[in-house]
């Protein structure tokens, strides 16, 4: 049976809290060493890292080791945010190949292109990614593996423990780097259910794309996009209305082969702007005809009532839990707040995560970036 664990330190300086996950790792896998081993490291230790990394492969001996930097940091119910946190995640598979990636954006003669693909991927059922966000084209990439392997599911989220380029860190095995993405291939031996929760809901009613250009939605079911938006906002109850004026966002349905659409079939987007002389409504990302849309809104009540509904009736043995760092007290107003939900939900299990500058998870059976989301792997009973 495969075996989890996980631990946090909150103690700031980086040597001591290494030896409090360290031991608290040993202690639970009884000296057996871990297949795979994720650290999150708060920004408070950027300048150790190096130290942090070698320390934990060293103590550890991970077969694969992977770590990331990130404003905030998850650990069983708690969310340290804005303070100095270390955890890590371990775990133990049966007979299960995983396979480490590194890889990097460079020119060439061709122009921008990924290097560190492997020739021959092991037969991957997920992808666990690590990625800086201002230094790897996730969203490109996210695409492309669509196409590519449409059968790989990839979860993870960006860095954020910096403002600019060259201030994250990512490690794998014994490099550290803070240029773009880290990961490892797990093959199917390993069960992994995803949740991708983007804490909207949807207002009104779907419409077809019936005119669009690039990020331009012209028409929604034969009328202009911005008339169906003002009919949407004269049927809207009054607090409906002040969340359309804090921010609107669209679905956008990814497989529309099915014939009702509920929770998890939508891609969540925000609305850029509206041009009123033609009636369009421009929004973050390609919108083609024939596709469905649907407005939707998002406040800390519909984000908490989704992660509870995606959640409800789940069960695992541990999770990786990737969230926003817009989510957290800046959303709730309380603490611990979707770390907190997975313990209610699932049972104090090992979980570990951190806040992330874009969050990375399947919806609809292909790959997206997301934002203000919670992507979590749990890896079931």
């Amino acid at each position: 049976m495969s075996q989890y664990a996980a631990a946090l330190s909150q103690h700031p300086l980086a040597a001591t809290a290494v030896g409090e996950v360290a031991g608290e790792l040993l202690e639970r896998f009884d000296g057996e060493r871990p297949d795979l081993l994720v650290c999150f490291a708060s920004p408070h230790h950027v300048g150790t890292f190096e130290d942090v990394t070698a320390a934990l492969r060293r103590l550890l001996e991970p077969e694969v080791f992977l770590a990331q930097t990130a404003v905030s940091i998850i650990a069983g119910p708690r969310e340290v945010e804005d303070a100095p946190a270390i955890a890590v995640w371990a775990a133990r598979f049966d007979d299960a190949t995983l396979e480490p990636v590194s890889l990097r954006l460079v020119d060439t003669a061709d122009g921008p292109a990924i290097v560190g693909w492997p020739e021959e991927p092991v037969e991957a059922h997920t992808l666990l990614l690590l990625a800086d966000p201002f230094t790897f084209p996730a969203d490109a990439f996210l695409s492309r593996l669509n196409d590519d392997m449409p059968g790989l599911r990839v979860l993870g989220g960006l860095a954020s423990a910096a403002r600019g380029p060259g201030g994250n860190r990512l490690a794998l095995d014994g490099a550290v780097t803070s240029e773009g993405a880290v990961g490892v291939f797990l093959d199917a031996a390993v069960e992994i259910r995803t949740v991708v929760s983007q804490g909207c809901r949807p207002i009104g009613r779907p419409f077809t794309v019936t005119r669009a250009e690039g990020n331009l939605v012209h028409e929604l079911g034969g009328q202009p996009a911005l008339d169906r938006l003002r009919e949407l906002a004269t049927a809207a109850s009054d607090d409906e209305r002040v969340l359309m004026q804090r921010g609107l966002h669209v679905g956008i349905v990814v497989d529309e082969h099915k014939v009702d659409f509920h929770r998890g079939d939508f891609l969540v987007r925000n609305v850029l702007g509206a041009d009123q002389s033609s009636g369009a409504i421009a929004v973050g990302d390609t919108v083609t005809v024939g596709q469905t849309l649907q407005f939707h809104v998002r406040d800390a009540d519909a984000a908490d009532e989704d992660l509870h509904a995606l959640l409800t009736g789940m069960d695992a043995r541990a999770a990786l839990l990737f969230t926003c760092n817009g989510r957290g007290r800046h959303l709730f107003g309380v603490s611990d707040h979707d770390a907190g939900v997975v313990e209610k939900l699932l049972g104090p299990i090992p979980l570990a995560g951190a806040f992330c500058a874009g969050e990375i998870g399947p919806v609809g059976g292909q790959n997206f970036l997301h934002g203000f989301t919670a992507s979590l792997a749990l890896f079931p009973d």
